[in-house]
């Protein structure tokens, strides 16, 4: 008997709204609500999208100081994590000793501890890798008692500032603990979209009348995973399971740009974490395939697992697509995927293979649409 869904603290109030709810990563999440797909993305562009993301992992390590913390984690992934500021926030994944992507994760400085946010699939996985590999004074918490929404878009800010002002003062990636609706948040201005916002964890026993407060305004919808897949693919973010996994490397994935200078050959904190001389090679001689944008020339999308071909005769193929679908803000198909590094270049024109019949598309620089964060 398969195991039963498990619920986010918002369950009840995304099936009051109308949400279509589907199986995701071991959770009932809602994909869709009235508004529908192309809608929520458009709304999210324009005015405001609030996303529960309370299915991802929240975890906590702490030990006698920063520092020492830090160092734990950095042996673990190619970022400098002893030189983040105190309440700012950065991008990076756990590697495997072939240099494999185990998961990508956001983390952040709090003063005396890190706090990790982690993909749902992996949470577990991610847990243990943890567990086994940092040192016993290291205490790992995984949160079971909050709740983690996203509030997207240009009208996020005047959103989350009716309800703390000093929201309006955070800048891209910093990270502050603010009240909210008589709770102790953790905010982060950060998002998986493309567009300006926040992440905002909190105790799943104040989640509902914070979400009701925020969905009062009129600037704010509700959003499902389907506009979420479209948001982020735009905005050219990968999607893992998908577009990284344990077989393809940050260098192959397009992801060299998170790993900072002193952890690069020649840094004060070269290498040290797993893979990191496969990772460090592919920096200095390249890759032999490479994740890039692809837009289809006609109006289908071309998706995920479709061959890729350098001519309509080609029998050899030379990459496949990872995450495509209709870009609803760019009016047209957008694909992301993997080529061999001679076809990488923008503007190189490619063939997917889509039942039978080779469509053409064309190499494009990532992302798809213009950030708006506000750094």
């Amino acid at each position: 008997m398969a195991d039963a869904l498990r619920l986010t603290p918002l369950n009840d109030l995304h099936q009051s709204l109308g949400g279509k709810m589907v199986p995701f990563a071991g959770y009932s999440m809602p994909v869709q609500y009235k508004m529908g797909v192309l809608k929520e993305h458009l709304h999210t562009r324009t005015h405001a999208g609030l996303f529960d993301v309370s299915h991802m992992g929240q975890i906590i390590l702490r030990g006698k100081d920063y520092t020492h913390v830090a160092k734990e984690l950095e042996a673990l992934i190619p970022m400098n994590v002893t030189g983040l500021d105190e309440n700012r926030q950065r991008y990076g994944y756990f590697t495997n000793e072939n240099g494999g992507i185990l998961d990508d994760i956001m983390f952040a400085n709090r003063g005396d501890h890190l706090f990790i946010v982690v993909n749902a699939a992996c949470v577990e996985q991610d847990f243990q890798h943890l567990r086994a590999h940092m040192g016993e004074d290291i205490h790992i918490k995984l949160l079971s008692n909050r709740a983690l929404l996203a509030l997207q878009g240009p009208k996020a800010e005047a959103a989350l500032a009716t309800l703390n002002p000093k929201a309006r003062e955070m800048r891209f990636m910093d990270v502050e603990t603010l009240e909210l609706c008589g709770a102790e948040c953790w905010v982060s201005r950060s998002g998986y979209t493309g567009e300006d916002g926040y992440e905002i964890s909190i105790p799943e026993s104040k989640a509902e009348e914070f979400a009701r407060a925020l969905l009062e305004q009129e600037a704010v919808e509700f959003i499902g995973l389907g506009a979420r897949d479209s948001l982020r693919l735009e905005a050219g973010l990968c999607l893992y399971g998908h577009d990284i996994d344990t077989t393809t490397t940050p260098i192959e994935a397009n992801l060299s740009w998170a790993i900072q200078k002193s952890r690069k050959q020649g840094g004060a904190s070269e290498g040290g974490f797993p893979g990191a001389s496969k990772i460090l090679a592919q920096i200095s001689d390249g890759a032999e395939k490479l994740r890039l944008g692809l837009k289809p020339t006609g109006r289908a999308p071309v998706r995920e697992g479709c061959l890729l071909f350098s001519s309509l005769s080609a029998t050899e193929s030379i990459g496949h697509v990872t995450s495509g679908g209709f870009g609803p803000s760019v009016n047209g198909p957008v694909s992301m995927g993997y080529v061999a590094s001679q076809y990488a270049k923008t503007g190189t024109t490619l063939f997917g293979e889509v039942r039978g019949k080779r469509h053409e598309l064309a190499v494009t620089a990532l992302p798809f649409i213009q950030p708006q964060f506000k750094r």
